[in-house]
């Protein structure tokens, strides 16, 4: 039980991170064309945030599943 609260734990972390990236992204979209050379950045940061994100909810599920 006590992985399957971490694994929680990391979920909930990562989800923080991946909302604040998409929040990022769309701001950063809100104020185009300035600032468009971090587009890349900015998208690569949201990507891996949601990557992880899908990734740990994953290992969530497989945990709970037995």
């Amino acid at each position: 039980m006590a992985d399957i609260d971490a694994l929680k734990a990391e979920v909930k972390k990562l989800n923080a991170k991946a909302t604040q990236a998409k929040m990022d992204l769309h701001d950063l979209s809100e104020e185009l064309p300035t600032n468009w050379e971090r587009i890349p950045e900015v998208a690569r940061i949201a990507h891996e945030a949601h990557e992880a994100l899908v990734a740990a909810r994953a290992r969530l599920a497989a945990a709970q599943a037995g």
